[in-house]
């Protein structure tokens, strides 16, 4: 029988214990370290910042330039129209005798010395056709003809300048150009102005005569 000193001495099998605290930490920082060197490295092309910027930045701005430059002239087509509809449009002064079809064609009947028919429109347009009568003083490459001396006046034009206390009436192609020469007339202190609002195209619709110059 073996003694309770005896039992003592004998050796019990002990249970696999786990790794020391320090060993674990070992294991899980080399863990870490592999799964990190399996992981693959990112490129450079892949670090590089991306460009926001398109590849079609330049001829997009310069068609845009272009549009905004047809889109100015055509506003500026618009307020041009624009001005000559309300220049048109605006009510005569008192000075102003608005003429219609009958009117000229008396006028064209019977001349008069006190009544002066002119033609501003441009001489191409002048010679290609014009009411009787007519003398073509061109308001839109002359602008300043009204204003200038009766001698230089003569000169340029090759007919006498219409006196101040003559009546004046304007036509030229819609009547939009002889509303101008009307105003202008008056600024340089014509009392008697007159204005034939349908002008040339309105001639022609009537069936007036149209001479060829």
């Amino acid at each position: 029988m073996t003694t309770p000193r005896a039992l003592s001495t004998l050796s019990i099998p002990r249970a696999a214990s786990r790794p020391p605290y320090h060993s674990r930490c070992l294991f899980r920082s080399r863990r870490r370290l592999a799964s990190q060197a399996a992981r693959p490295t990112p490129s450079t092309t892949a670090l590089r910042p991306q460009s926001t910027t398109p590849s079609s930045t330049i001829p997009a701005a310069t068609g845009l330039r272009l549009r905004g430059h047809q889109r100015n002239e055509n506003e500026n087509e618009i307020c041009q129209a624009t001005q000559q509809l309300r220049w048109h449009s605006q009510p005569s002064s008192h000075s102003t005798k608005v003429y219609q079809f009958d009117d000229v064609k008396g006028l064209v009947d019977s001349p008069s010395k006190e009544r002066i028919l002119i033609d501003v429109r441009e001489p191409t347009e002048f010679t290609a056709g014009a009411i009787p009568t007519a003398l073509n003083v061109p308001i839109s490459s002359q602008p300043d003809a009204l204003f200038l001396p009766a001698e230089e006046f003569e000169d340029r034009f090759g007919f006498e300048k219409p006196a101040a206390d003559k009546e004046v009436v304007f036509y030229c192609k819609a009547g939009v150009r002889s509303s101008a020469a009307a105003m202008m007339a008056r600024q340089c202190g014509y009392e008697k102005v007159g204005e034939y609002r349908g002008s040339w195209l309105d001639w022609i619709k009537k069936g007036g005569d149209g001479r060829a110059s």
